[in-house]
C-alpha cells in the first residue's frame, strides 16, 4: 500500500467536500470576502492533493526519498495553508493569518522537492 497515495485521495475527497460545502452551505451565511477565502483554501487543497498523488506515484528507485519529502511538504501545506484559511473564513480569528504563509512555504518546498524527484527518476 502506498500511504501517500491514500492520503492524496482522502485529501482530494475532502477538497471536493469542502468546496461543495462552500458553494451550498456557506453561501449567504458568511460574508463574501470570507467565502472567497474559503474557496481559495479549497482550490489550493485540491491542487496539492493532486500534487501529493503525483509525488506518491514517483516513489521508486533513487527518487523515492525525494518524492516522500515532496508529499510530506504538500500535506504540511494543506494543513497549514488551507487549514488556516478554512478556519479564518469560518471564525474570523485573525491570528490564523500568520500561519498561512508557512503553509505557502511548505507548498513551495513540496514543488522544489518534486522537481528534485523528477531529476532522480530513472537513475
Amino acid at each position: 500500500m502506498n500511504a501517500w497515495l491514500v492520503l492524496a485521495a482522502i485529501n482530494g475527497f475532502l477538497a471536493v467536500a469542502f468546496g461543495a460545502f462552500a458553494a451550498h452551505g456557506l453561501q449567504g451565511r458568511i460574508e463574501a470576502h470570507a467565502l472567497a477565502i474559503f474557496e481559495t483554501a479549497a482550490r489550493y487543497h485540491m491542487y496539492h492533493a493532486l500534487a501529493m498523488g503525483l509525488a506518491a506515484l514517483c516513489q521508486r528507485g533513487a527518487a523515492a526519498t525525494a518524492a516522500q519529502w515532496a508529499a510530506g511538504f504538500f500535506l504540511a501545506g494543506i494543513v497549514l495553508f488551507s487549514g488556516s484559511l478554512y478556519l479564518l473564513a469560518l471564525t474570523a480569528f485573525r491570528p490564523l493569518a500568520f500561519v498561512t504563509p508557512i503553509g505557502g512555504l511548505a507548498f513551495l518546498m513540496g514543488w522544489a522537492a518534486l522537481a528534485w524527484t523528477a531529476t532522480r527518476l530513472g537513475t
